[in-house]
């Protein structure tokens, strides 16, 4: 799957967890993110992060911050 469609669906599933939803967008985010999308697409975004990010929102690159802190180790779950 290409980048640009990668940081598209991020941002949507970042539009739809921003507040007023909850306290912790990026929780919300990473949540979905790691429940709902294959390992190799959550490997991909992080990847593009570290190559900069270009284009993602503020929520959306706190939330792939999160899974990359996780990748490897606990799963990300919303509210911790």
């Amino acid at each position: 799957m290409s980048a640009d469609k990668l940081v598209k669906m991020a941002n949507q599933i970042g539009k739809f967890f921003t507040p007023p939803r909850g306290s912790d967008a990026a929780a919300a985010i990473a949540d979905h993110l790691q429940k709902f999308w294959d390992p190799r697409m959550r490997a991909a975004i992080i990847a593009y992060v570290a190559a900069g990010g270009a284009g993602l929102d503020g929520p959306v690159r706190q939330a792939i911050g999160r899974l990359k802190e996780a990748k490897g180790g606990a799963t990300v779950e919303a509210g911790r």
